[in-house]
């Protein structure tokens, strides 16, 4: 029906269709599971119905929403184009490649491996959903940086920035990471720099996490690595068995904020 959108939803195993208006407000959503419509303005019944038609499948319970839930709350007052959970990981990245595709037809871009690392640490992030954890990809943070991994859970609010290091040997020494023989480069003090950005924006404690992607051995000098967690790729299912932080109400209410992308327009 013209003038109403719809647009699914599928993550945390509920699968949801919201039909709102050209402004972004919701006024209603379909449970594919329940097959229940929940209207929100009774004189669009109509219209969402027609909306909906060809996505129902059965038939469908038409009636007021149950008591929102504050995650519900927050939910219907995010437009689409302010929610940041359909970012894929290396978001950025992918849009980069496709914009100027045509420059590295002839060589090899090295945004490719960095787009690698991101997706199979974004992968890895996302199998920890069955054990209370949320995700974020490619977060935007003003003067076009990007947080490549937000991760919102029992142990906490981490900040995970993937590195690539393909099979090399990896050196640590506080700020500096040296990936085989290339010039050293200060990560560590880079994920430090985006974990405090993330902790004004969510007005929460937060947490540097660096994944070396690949690496073939990690050697740490002295003296040590400060209030950064650095893992290989392979240590990630790790963090499912960390917590004693969070509530998971309060691991929810985190989620819905960090997603709104207004939320980092000042930090």
């Amino acid at each position: 029906m013209p003038g109403l959108r719809v647009t699914p939803v599928h993550r945390h195993g509920q699968a949801r269709l919201y039909v709102s208006l050209p402004d972004g407000r919701s006024v209603a959503w379909y449970d594919r599971d329940t097959g229940r419509v929940s209207l929100l303005l009774d004189d669009r019944r109509d219209e969402v119905l027609a909306a909906l038609r060809p996505y129902a499948v059965g038939e469908l319970t038409v009636g007021p929403p149950p008591v929102p839930t504050p995650a519900d709350l927050v939910r219907l007052s995010l437009h689409p184009d302010d929610d940041l959970a359909p970012n894929r990981p290396g978001e950025a990245i992918l849009t980069e490649l496709e914009r100027y595709a045509s420059q590295h037809r002839f060589r090899a871009d090295p945004r490719r491996r960095e787009l690698a690392a991101q997706q199979l640490a974004g992968a890895a992030l996302e199998r920890l959903e069955g054990a209370g954890w949320r995700v974020l990809h490619s977060v935007p943070l003003p003067g076009e940086a990007r947080i490549d991994h937000l991760l919102v859970g029992p142990a906490g609010v981490l900040t995970v920035r993937s590195l690539a290091t393909q099979r090399h040997r990896v050196r640590i020494a506080d700020p500096l990471v040296t990936v085989g023989r290339a010039a050293s480069v200060p990560y560590l003090r880079r994920a430090r720099h985006e974990a405090e950005r993330a902790s004004l924006a969510l007005a929460a404690a937060v947490r540097p996490v660096l994944v070396l992607v690949g690496a073939e051995r990690v050697e740490l000098g002295p003296p040590g690595i400060r209030g950064v967690t650095v893992l290989k790729d392979s240590e990630i299912p790790d963090l499912a068995r960390t917590g004693g932080v969070l509530k998971p109400a309060d691991v929810e209410s985190l989620y819905w904020t960090a997603r709104d992308r207004r939320t980092w327009l000042r930090v």
